[in-house]
């Protein structure tokens, strides 16, 4: 799992993702839940990335182009934060990348006008790609069980969950659902983000591993994290030192292994919310996501070999 967005313009188009599928999650005694809870539940929340209505908004509040509108309004519930916060958390991108958007969002806009934005893009873009089903029971019913999880959450180097926890939950249910898996996203990204630091990894390193263990495309390196080829070649060598990788770039038995050790930790650390939510809980909103986001959007982090085909 990666923490990045899902679209920009010089990505191909996501086509239309298949039904996300509908069985059990396997309750307490599935060691991939919380990973299967996630996959359902990212992509509601993935809309805030490939609608139109979302840039047109961002742009209408003083936003410029799609990076700054993604730092800006990813980071707003921090308040008007300098670019060094902002690198903080959203580890995988280069302090290149951040810096080209933050600090100048918010000489643009404010925190309070990005967020009222967002939401109100969110409204049109649900309501529009749900059709029929944003008024749907199973929709309330889904917001009554993510709230249910994320009941005592811990906070502990989750900060951006922290952020949008502070927020009042939007009165409307397919808002507050997306509100809610935003929530879900965000504490998720904490996990990894602490899974990622306890292995030593820094940013470019955390992609170039993703990589090299074919479970994200090689345009994310350069050309959504805005990683330079020498920065690169830099993270690949210090990973050849550490076993992880070859010379070429690809992964040892030592660097699956590693990689597999941060999935599992980041997905150990996530599981505890869905846990409380126990098995008949996380069985049922499995089964109500699978079908609320059927007719949703590819998402192209779990659909990327769709989108980018295979390395």
């Amino acid at each position: 799992m990666s923490d990045r967005p899902h679209d920009h313009p010089d990505r191909p188009a996501a086509p239309a993702t298949e039904p996300a599928p509908s069985a059990p999650t396997g309750g307490e005694a599935g060691p991939d839940l919380a990973r299967r809870m996630w996959e359902v539940t990212e992509r509601y929340h993935q809309v805030c990335y490939v609608a139109p209505e979302v840039r047109e908004a961002g742009t209408e509040a003083g936003l410029k182009g799609f990076w700054m509108n993604y730092f800006a309004t990813r980071a707003a519930p921090l308040g008007p934060v300098p670019p060094e916060v902002v690198e903080a958390v959203f580890f995988y991108y280069a302090p290149t990348r951040v810096r080209r958007a933050i600090p100048d969002a918010w000489s643009f806009s404010t925190p309070e006008r990005v967020l009222e934005a967002r939401y109100r893009a969110m409204d049109a873009a649900l309501r529009r790609e749900l059709g029929p089903m944003a008024d749907r029971p199973e929709i309330e019913e889904a917001v009554e069980l993510h709230r249910r999880s994320l009941t005592g959450a811990d906070l502990l180097g989750k900060p951006l969950f922290a952020g949008w926890a502070a927020l009042a939950e939007p009165p409307e249910p397919h808002l507050a659902l997306w509100h809610l898996t935003t929530l879900q996203r965000e504490y998720r990204s904490g996990c990894h983000l602490l899974a990622l630091g306890a292995a030593g990894l820094d940013g470019c390193e955390s992609v170039v591993s993703h990589v090299a263990v074919d479970e994200a495309p090689r345009a994310w390196i350069t050309d959504e994290a805005a990683w330079s080829d020498d920065e690169a070649t830099a993270a690949v060598e210090r990973l050849v030192e550490r076993g992880w990788l070859r010379p070429d770039g690809t992964a040892t038995e030592r660097g699956r292994h590693e990689r597999r050790l941060i999935e599992d930790t980041t997905d150990r650390l996530d599981r505890r919310r869905w846990d409380r939510l126990g098995s008949a809980g996380c069985d049922r909103l499995h089964e109500l996501m699978s079908a609320i986001v059927a007719p949703l959007p590819a998402d192209d982090q779990l659909d990327w070999r769709q989108i980018y085909g295979d390395n």
